[in-house]
């Protein structure tokens, strides 16, 4: 098991998760962030950070394409280690539908 990133931080990127996780899976894009499966070690301690609830087990039902995202982003975006600058649009886009449609973005973030 792992834990996956959702298209529930696609803009909201809050990041409170990357300070908690103890082996730094981490990685960020231009408008959301990733967990590298491989690096994660299911300990779970990101999940309740998450304040737009986008960390979920992959043992979800429907998760496959997140878990997929979260590989393939995860060995092309760099690795962050604290927590950055929330978008200041943020909460507006929290808990919208449809995000990686109309907004998700394969460009890499700046990482630490």
């Amino acid at each position: 098991m792992t834990y996956v990133v959702t298209d529930a931080c696609i803009r909201c990127k809050y990041m409170d998760c990357v300070e908690v996780c103890p082996v730094d899976c981490f990685y960020e894009g231009e408008n959301m962030l990733v967990i590298n499966p491989n690096e994660c070690i299911d300990c779970g301690v990101c999940e309740p950070e998450c304040p737009a609830e986008a960390i979920l087990p992959d043992t979800e039902n429907g998760l496959e394409k997140w878990l997929e995202l979260n590989t393939t982003f995860s060995a092309q975006w760099p690795n962050i280690t604290t927590k950055g600058a929330v978008p200041d649009d943020a909460d507006a886009h929290k808990g919208e539908e449809g995000k990686y449609d109309k907004y998700f973005s394969a460009e890499g973030g700046s990482g630490d």
